[in-house]
């Protein structure tokens, strides 16, 4: 397989962060990543009302962004479904017609949109449907093939797969690593400017899609892929399972919520227990990696305060053995030493 050379369309920066009208902070993932990863790309945001959720940048208006410099309006939103509200379409039209591309990540296209691509075309403007911007692709083999491959997992969705990806990259970078983020889902790919949303790949070609994200290297190359859902949600656990099969990971990442009360979207599913989503996600990846090892935990605390967060983490670290952090609170250093550690 040869190394990777394509990539989707530039989307030009800077950036207006559109945030409709929705008022649950985690459907904001496509905004905060550009706002925490790559800030000097975003201008502002774009809230249709005062209860819309904030991703902590100044508000500014289509007509302001595009007098200073703005270019692309970003949906920066991923809900449920993916699905464009009806009544976004108006701002998008007028971004339209001042001239700026436009960028979304959801699973309805810009192009399906009445009026939307005939308007694009009448003021020379770019839609950029980032879900759907792949190259054709090949079903997976399962073939061992060469380098370090670490995988984040989850115990549900929307629980920071993402940023611990990130976090790692740029940790061994920082101590002195080949090291690079392989993306797989919208926001990664916005950041990243290449990837493959894994979700909006035909189910036969998932796992075929992560082998040509991830391909053969040079065993000191660390290629951190970044993880989508989980194997226990009733609604993702199909691209979890594909991208476990096609990562061929030689390390896994637990990734968690502490104080999650459900699975999300679903308030009558359980949270699964650790040690059995652990069992589960290194049973998956035994297919194509049998020697696949849990280098750690990457644990979201932001619900509960610092002592409860230390103590949680230092008890998930004695009981299986491997480390734990909160990478916005405590930094990724334990994850990295642990990765490097289990390599030697």
């Amino acid at each position: 397989m040869t190394a990777m050379s394509y990539r989707p369309a530039d989307i030009v920066s800077p950036y207006l962060l559109f945030l409709g009208d929705i008022e649950d902070s985690v459907s904001a993932k496509m905004a905060r990543a550009v706002v925490i990863w790559r800030p000097e790309k975003a201008v502002g945001q774009l809230r249709m009302t005062e209860r819309t959720v904030s991703v902590g940048i100044e508000d500014v208006s289509i007509e302001d962004a595009v007098a200073r410099g703005a270019r692309t309006l970003v949906i920066g939103v991923a809900n449920s479904g993916g699905k464009l509200p009806a009544h976004w379409r108006d701002v998008i039209c007028q971004a339209i017609s001042h001239g700026m591309d436009i960028a979304s990540g959801m699973h309805q296209r810009l192009t399906a949109i009445e009026g939307v691509p005939e308007l694009a075309r009448e003021h020379g403007v770019t839609l950029h449907d980032i879900r759907h911007n792949h190259p054709p692709l090949e079903v997976g083999t399962g073939e061992p093939r060469s380098g370090t491959r670490v995988l984040t997992v989850g115990t549900d969705c929307s629980l920071g797969k993402m940023f611990s990806s990130l976090a790692l990259q740029r940790g061994l970078e920082q101590a002195g690593l080949n090291a690079h983020f392989r993306a797989t889902g919208q926001c990664g790919v916005l950041i990243a400017g290449e990837g493959v949303a894994i979700d909006a790949v035909i189910a036969d070609f998932i796992s075929g899609a992560v082998e040509w994200l991830s391909p053969a290297c040079d065993d000191q190359q660390w290629d951190i892929i970044e993880g989508q859902g989980s194997l226990f949600h009733p609604a993702y656990a199909g691209v979890s399972l594909g991208l476990l099969h096609g990562a061929q990971p030689d390390y896994l990442v637990m990734c968690h919520e502490l104080g999650r009360p459900h699975m999300r979207h679903l308030p009558n599913r359980p949270m699964p227990e650790m040690a059995a989503c652990i069992e589960a996600n290194l049973a998956a990846a035994r297919v194509t990696n049998p020697a696949v090892q849990l280098a750690g935990f990457s644990i979201n605390t932001s619900q509960v305060d610092e002592a409860t967060a230390r103590r949680e983490l230092e008890a998930l670290s004695q009981r299986f053995g491997v480390p734990a952090t909160d990478p916005v609170r405590f930094g990724i250093a334990p994850l990295v030493a642990g990765l490097t550690g289990a390599k030697q």
